[in-house]
């Protein structure tokens, strides 16, 4: 597990500025029946997993787990699973009981593209509509270069999690399963605070990560 302290972070999407009460309904627990899941439905499976809070991760084969961390805060910003040919950031957010949360940040996420001088496309994944963007961004040198990416949203019980792809799992969707099956893998632990609809869930660093300087 790899962690990258920044004293800049990166301007928080527009899923996160959504502000809703969590909204009454059916007890019954929606949650993906094949990954990533609920907190609940592994519990005592045995299998361990990096604990960040709202989200736990196990070792994935050719993933490496990496934290964006704030230097001056120590709140983690993003986590990431990176690979040879890719990587997925993922981060889970508060939603209401049963909704579907994605449906209704999902325009919002394709304006704020636009607004950055980007193009987006819908497809049909495997987890529903997905996001497929071409942003223009400025490299280090000064020069512009486009980059793409390939966003979605899962709806669980009372939280969603979203996922960007980026490298070849962005580029080559239907030839790149396999980072989805690690996506797959995560496991998202809502609690039971009441939150806004669209606040991020908090991420922390593993404590043994805290004693690292």
């Amino acid at each position: 597990m790899k962690f990258r302290r920044r004293a800049e972070t990166t301007e928080t999407s527009a899923e996160a500025s959504a502000a809703a009460g969590d909204r009454p309904g059916s007890t019954e627990p929606v949650a993906p029946s094949t990954g990533p899941f609920d907190v609940r439905q592994v519990e005592g499976d045995g299998t361990d997993r990096a604990d960040l809070g709202s989200l736990l991760v196990p070792p994935i084969a050719d993933r490496e787990l990496r934290l964006q961390v704030d230097e001056a805060s120590g709140q983690v910003r993003a986590v990431m699973l990176a690979g040879s040919d890719g990587a997925c950031e993922f981060q889970a957010f508060a939603a209401p009981r049963n909704g579907d949360l994605w449906s209704e940040v999902r325009p919002q996420i394709a304006q704020d593209m636009v607004r950055r001088g980007g193009q987006v496309t819908e497809r049909e994944g495997r987890w529903g509509t997905e996001l497929v963007c071409q942003v223009p961004v400025r490299r280090p040198d000064g020069t512009t270069a486009t980059q793409p990416s390939r966003i979605l949203g899962i709806n669980g019980d009372r939280w969603m999690l979203r996922a960007s792809f980026l490298g070849r799992p962005a580029l080559e969707p239907d030839a790149t399963g396999e980072w989805e099956d690690a996506l797959a893998q995560v496991v998202v632990r809502r609690g039971d605070t009441a939150m806004p609809v669209g606040e991020p869930l908090p991420v922390k660093l593993p404590d043994d990560a805290r004693r690292v300087r």
